[in-house]
């Protein structure tokens, strides 16, 4: 199953944009879904997630105030509204989605999508 994301673009600094993923089909039985990113020459990083159950959120100090991460579980979709973007969260962002199985658990991820924050 690919997740497929949608919303980046270029921006201004102090800009928003609002990012959404979702599980085409609602084929996936999610149990939390979230957004990383992966800025050039570092690593992928958490950004922030969501549990489909209980609705508790987590979020990275980076953007903890500036993001809202929220979810539709009837359509399998998480969204991530960013505001007062910043140089620093021009990233690829990669949407991830967590499905528990008799098996443990299964990671589902998107091909990505580009933030581009200017100065």
């Amino acid at each position: 199953v690919q997740l497929v994301e949608s919303g980046g673009g270029l921006v201004q600094a102090g800009d928003s944009l609002r990012l959404s993923c979702t599980d085409p089909g609602s084929t996936l039985t999610i149990s939390v879904m979230g957004w990383y990113r992966q800025a050039p020459g570092k690593q992928r990083e958490l950004v922030a997630t969501i549990n489909f159950g209980t609705s508790s959120t987590n979020y990275a100090d980076s953007v903890k105030g500036r993001f809202t991460i929220s979810s539709d579980s009837a359509k399998n979709t998480v969204y991530l509204q960013m505001n007062s973007l910043k140089p620093e969260d021009t990233a690829i962002y990669y949407c991830n989605a967590v499905d528990y199985t008799l098996l443990g658990a299964m990671n589902y991820w998107g091909k990505g999508t580009l933030v581009t924050v200017s100065s």
